[in-house]
């Protein structure tokens, strides 16, 4: 049977009723409902409804298709809206490649970098069905669905735009594939806090400036991190344990953290950190934040003092990387399930095990091995790669009495 569609547009002043009335009419007609978007912009409604009908069905003036338009255009003029008519045979319309996420995120979020971000989906041959703003403040971010196009050349084509406009860019497949991530795997030092813990510790032991350096060489991937974790754990030797508490109360988190883990284990997620850090100071964020599963490197102490040296497995590059798969076992969810979150190259390994990696604030290696790279500094970003827009993470918060003090 050949079978055609009519797509119907209503636009204008938005209303209770619009919908309701619209359906109510196409039920007295042989049609289906093949797809409905609607959006309301500061007041203004567009609204569209595909329908399908067999293609015998009679279409003059005075035939049964001839009739429903008659009958929308009556209603449309009944509710003071626009109405747009237009119909298809089904078998001539394009197919349509998987559809996409393509999330945006700018601080602030320049015309130009739509007009870019628009243009290079339309030259790879794709086609913006629908657009959301998941977010006004502290960053704009917009939401594009797309059909049409490649994921993997969209992504690598968005990519070189989002460095040229300077905004942030993630290429999604949509439906169940994002919908379906549910375990969260995060790096802790410079990601879910704003500091490298070995480097408090060093100077409150006198030894920054080398411990910094040591780190930065192993961040940037020029040195083994065990080793490198070992030269500089070597400088903290004498050290009083009392300098866990005072480092402690150093401890800030990145703006966003605690509404980033609040929603998710609100929405059930489950949450893990892994850290090339020490349990003496992860151990504090488990219990704080609440979170599920946690890896960390343990600084040995005898008698009340550091020894220098690190006890058990380093947890390193493939530390973080194992560590991550045995999170997943124990929540019993798949590794294409889950999201992994870092900075640094000690991340690279659990970034392209995870379904989902995510450089945050990054170095350039990590930036260009990631599915998709945040350099916006409010963690709670995340939230919009998963699809999670501000309006309902602060709707939730009002409806539990939580009061938001940071981003």
């Amino acid at each position: 049977m050949n079978q055609r569609t009519l797509l119907i547009t209503l636009t204008g002043p938005d209303r209770p009723g619009v919908t309701s009335r619209l359906f109510a009419v196409l039920a007295g007609f042989p049609v289906v409902v093949a797809d409905v978007e609607q959006v309301v912009i500061r007041g203004r409604l567009t609204l569209g409804v595909l329908v399908a009908y067999a293609g015998d069905v009679p279409t003059g003036t005075g035939g049964t298709l001839g009739a429903l338009w008659t009958a929308v255009e009556r209603t449309a003029e009944d509710l003071g809206l626009e109405v747009e008519l237009s119909t298809s045979s089904s078998a001539k319309e394009k197919r349509r490649r998987g559809r996409l996420h393509v999330t945006v995120l700018g601080a602030p979020l320049q015309p130009a970098a739509m007009a870019g971000i628009a243009g290079r989906i339309a030259a790879a041959g794709a086609n913006i069905d629908r657009i959301e703003r998941l977010s006004s403040y502290p960053v704009t971010c917009i939401e594009l669905a797309v059909s049409g196009a490649d994921p993997d050349a969209l992504r690598a084509e968005l990519a070189s735009e989002a460095h040229a406009q300077q905004v942030d860019v993630a290429v999604q497949r949509a439906g169940l594939y994002r919908r379906a991530k549910r375990l969260i795997v995060m790096d802790v030092d410079s990601t879910l806090i704003q500091a490298e813990v070995i480097e408090l510790l060093a100077a409150h032991a006198g030894c920054l400036e080398e411990v910094a350096r040591v780190t930065e060489e192993a961040m940037r991937g020029e040195l083994d991190f065990a080793e490198s974790l070992r030269r500089r754990v070597a400088l903290l030797e004498g050290l009083s344990e009392e300098v866990f508490e005072k480092v402690r109360k150093e401890v800030v988190l990145t703006p966003g953290a605690r509404t980033l883990v609040r929603t998710l284990k609100r929405l059930d997620y489950r949450f893990a950190i892994v850290s090339g850090g020490f349990t003496q100071l992860t151990d504090a964020l488990v219990e704080d934040l609440g979170i599920d599963y946690s890896a960390a490197n343990t600084l040995e102490v005898v008698d009340g003092v550091l020894t220098g040296r690190v006890t058990g497995e380093i947890v390193d590059r493939p530390g973080k990387a194992r560590a991550l798969e045995r999170f997943a076992r124990e929540a019993g969810i798949p590794i294409s399930q889950t999201v992994a979150i870092g900075d640094g190259a000690n991340d690279l390994d659990m970034i392209a095990a995870a379904g989902l990696g995510i450089a945050f604030n990054a170095k350039p290696v990590v930036r260009q091995a990631a599915d998709t790279a945040v350099n916006v500094p409010y963690l709670d970003s995340i939230l919009y790669l998963l699809g999670i827009p501000r309006d309902e993470v602060e709707a939730a918060d009002a409806e539990d009495g939580v009061t938001v003090v940071e981003s």
